[in-house]
């Protein structure tokens, strides 16, 4: 069966509300926008080949019908969530507009994920990583471009965003623009800082770009992913280093060092806590690792 045009279009006309609506409003991301596009895209060929026509008619079953099938077709666990996320953003903004009464995803869960636990770079890695040569202008770009890093956390998408004039190296500290349109103020640590005063002119303009290409435009994404690999390698760093494994090194060291979850969950703008726990299981690896290695009685037989 075949979605019908009608139907399609009257279902997708309300989503394309709901994706203004995030885009505006809320601030999401492109790449926010474009994903929940296209999850609730697979939503509406579901409920065309399924003979709903109207968002009012959908019920509890027919959305774990939904993601059953989405889960039999082989997406995994973690991306059935994320387009139950998708689907719970558009039926809240349906009930808010009256259109429907009862929200389909109440009560309605997504299968368990393995969660993952990210990969880090230990602190010889890091010293190695960021004492990168610096003896020319790219150098000194790019090593206080790991510095800040891994000194304050930070997602690409801040560290490409940032100007000069959310730096106030005299007392340490970066304004960062995060997920969602929210800004905190993270602190930026000394060798970070003495490699940012190594990096900017002494005629810098407030408003330019922190970090920039030779033509002094503002670096891609894709540009500073290129050079941190290139950097790691030039080190002889040989795991996959990218820039959101230094913002999970940042983040395990700080634990490991403090204990403090809180201050770690400020540190990286995470809205949920539960987002951050994360590493107290990297912790608990390292202390597992020290403990199976010092203590006598935990020593396996060779």
């Amino acid at each position: 069966m075949t979605t019908a045009p009608e139907t399609s279009n009257a279902l997708q006309e309300s989503i394309g509300r709901y994706l203004q609506r995030l885009k505006i409003e809320r601030a999401s991301s492109t790449h926010t926008v474009n994903g929940y596009q296209r999850d609730l895209g697979k939503l509406v060929q579901w409920c065309g080949d399924q003979g709903i026509t109207d968002w009012s008619t959908l019920r509890g079953e027919h959305l774990r019908q939904f993601l059953a099938a989405q889960h039999r077709a082989g997406l995994a666990a973690k991306s059935v969530q994320r387009l139950l996320s998708a689907c719970r953003g558009l039926f809240r903004e349906l009930q808010r507009n009256n259109l429907i009464t009862l929200d389909p995803s109440t009560g309605v869960r997504g299968p368990k994920a393995t969660r993952k636990l990210p990969q880090v770079l230990d602190v010889d890695e890091m010293q190695a990583l960021v004492t990168l040569p610096s003896d020319n202008k790219m150098g000194r770009r790019d090593r206080a471009m790991l510095e800040l890093f891994y000194s304050s956390g930070l997602r690409l998408s801040e560290l490409i965003g940032l100007r000069w004039a959310d730096l106030d190296l005299q007392e340490g500290m970066v304004r960062v623009l995060g997920k969602g349109g929210k800004t905190r103020i993270v602190p930026v640590g000394r060798a970070a800082t003495d490699a940012l005063l190594a990096h900017r002119d002494a005629d810098i303009n407030d408003a330019k770009p922190v970090f920039c290409n030779p033509r002094g435009e503002p670096l891609s994404a894709r540009a500073v992913q290129q050079r941190v690999r290139g950097a790691a390698q030039q080190q002889g760093i040989w795991k996959r280093v990218h820039p959101h494994l230094l913002r999970h090194s940042c983040a395990s060291h700080v634990l490991e060092s403090s204990s403090d979850l809180r201050a770690v969950q400020e540190l990286l703008g995470h809205a949920d806590i539960a987002t951050t726990q994360i590493y107290t299981h990297l912790d608990f690896q390292h202390l597992a690792r020290v403990y199976d290695a010092a203590h006598p009685r935990a020593k396996r037989r060779s």
